[in-house]
């Protein structure tokens, strides 16, 4: 059933994001049709690369902060990373290596 339902996200996720595209080209294309000065046409045209830019940067920080809020705690790998950790300071404690308190 997971699978299932991420697959179907995948899906929405990919749908959504060609919907804002086409949107996008949708409103370029209707502004490059208006009567618009030209000069003022060059002067956002030449602005355009730059806003492209920091939005696409503002996106990948949300993402970042949405995956972060997101990241999925695993109680069992914490056990054993844990156990891990015990069995290598046993182990250096063994070779006279001072690792510290517990």
């Amino acid at each position: 059933m997971q699978v299932r339902s991420r697959i179907l996200l995948q899906s929405n996720e990919t749908y959504n994001k060609n919907t804002v595209i086409a949107g996008c080209n949708l409103c370029l294309l209707g502004w490059a049709s208006t009567d618009v000065n030209c000069s003022t046409k060059l002067f956002l045209v030449g602005k355009l690369p730059i806003y492209l830019i920091v939005s696409l940067g503002c996106y990948g920080l949300l993402m970042v902060g949405v995956g972060l809020m997101n990241f999925p705690t695993c109680p069992q790998e914490a056990l054993l990373l844990q156990q891990d950790i015990t069995e290598a300071k046993d182990f250096l404690k063994q070779k006279g290596v001072d690792v510290g308190s517990d």
